[in-house]
């Protein structure tokens, strides 16, 4: 009998009042109930349906709240109510949309409408000098040193090609579907954009309702941290996106590239994410350059490495800072991983869904190493 109590005393103190310990239970009962329920598939069916709906005007309305706020808040400071500054904010878009549509937008529509025209010509231009490269003595040596066979490449080319462009058609149905669920969203977006501005203050009080009263602090914490990361990363990389394209457009104009005003869009959007967006910008950079002349493409290389140095040395460490602290490796890793599962949503918020997500678990291990004891005589560091 004693033994039996003996027992159950130490099953109640290692397990039952060990708080880890049923918070890890209390995880897998989760678990298990979400994996039992996915197998029903009208269950969940109506939720993912709701998920696909809101994400997109929820993440479009974010992006732009962390914009304009800080100038709301400003505003108010300065006794301007927050409905006021959000309609002079509206009228201020407008204004700005409109000058772009009237000025800006029919540029960029004749340089993409020449570009596309020209497209043929640069395929010819290219043959061209692929066909007088295969008649050079260099080549030919090339390739009996490594047995490369061209027409088996312009073969596999072409093959590629042609299944590729079935791939296309196949999926227009799917990309007009998805054009139309993308301008809806944008619709969307001043309706849920005005009452954020105007009521956001009162969101982290709403959320802190749920949360139990002892976990309140930590959970403000966490929240104003997660807010703090988020900000400093969404106005930060759209400022500095907005600068390499500014940059580009008049170091393409010095120059005289063509499609200056496109090429430099196309690099401020695709800057928008790090590191790898640079590369990918570059592209058609490099391939108006080449066709134009081998010099144009040697002052093209130069102009995009200054762009860059200036950037790396002067335009991002002042305005990014080091807010986030992810080293640039785990941020390339971590961007070709949300790639591969959520495509390209997953690219664009591969960052800052990190830095959220860093926030977090970072906040659990500080809860974990107070409440298990294990690091007594140790001390802790806030900033682990």
């Amino acid at each position: 009998m004693d033994n039996t109590e003996n027992w159950a005393a130490r099953f109640k103190r290692l397990f039952l009042n060990n708080r880890f310990v049923l918070f890890l239970l209390i995880l897998l009962l989760i678990g298990l109930n979400i994996m039992v329920l996915s197998k029903v598939s009208f269950i969940f069916h109506p939720i993912n349906v709701l998920l696909k709906t809101v994400v997109l005007p929820i993440i479009l309305t974010g992006i732009v709240y962390y914009l304009l706020n800080p100038i709301v808040n400003f505003l108010e400071k300065h006794k301007v109510k927050r409905v006021y500054s959000i309609l002079m904010l509206y009228m201020l878009i407008i204004g700005i949309v409109a000058v772009l549509l009237t000025l800006v937008i029919p540029v960029i529509r004749e340089q993409i409408m020449d570009l596309v025209s020209n497209f043929p010509a640069y395929g010819e231009m290219i043959r061209e000098q692929f066909e007088h490269l295969m008649g050079s003595n260099i080549f030919n040596q090339v390739q009996e040193s490594i047995n490369f066979d061209p027409q088996e490449l312009i073969k596999t080319i072409s093959q590629r090609a042609t299944s590729f462009l079935n791939k296309t058609w196949i999926g227009i149905g799917g990309f007009v579907g998805s054009l139309i669920e993308v301008v809806l969203s944008v619709v969307t977006v001043p309706f849920i954009l005005f009452y954020l501005l105007k009521d956001g203050k009162k969101l982290p009080g709403f959320i802190l309702g749920f949360v139990p009263t002892k976990l309140r602090p930590e959970t403000d914490r966490v929240m104003k941290e997660m807010n703090h990361q988020i900000s400093s990363y969404i106005r930060g990389q759209i400022i500095v996106s907005f600068c390499i394209g500014a940059l580009l457009f008049i170091g393409y104009l010095i120059i005289g590239l063509k499609y200056s005003l496109i090429l430099a869009v196309i690099a401020a959007f695709t800057s928008v994410v790090p590191y790898l967006g640079p590369a990918i910008a570059i592209t058609p950079a490099l391939i108006v350059a080449a066709v134009t002349s081998p010099f144009m493409l040697l002052k093209m290389i130069i102009v995009w490495t200054v762009v860059q140095l200036i950037e790396g040395k002067f335009i991002s460490p002042q305005v990014m800072g080091k807010t986030l602290k992810i080293h640039p490796i785990t941020i390339i890793f971590v961007i070709l991983t949300s790639g591969n599962l959520f495509g390209i949503v997953g690219i664009l918020l591969a960052v800052p869904g990190y830095a959220v997500l860093k926030v977090v678990v970072s906040h659990v291990y500080q809860w974990f190493r107070v409440r298990s004891r294990l690091y007594e005589n140790e001390p802790v560091n806030p900033e682990a």
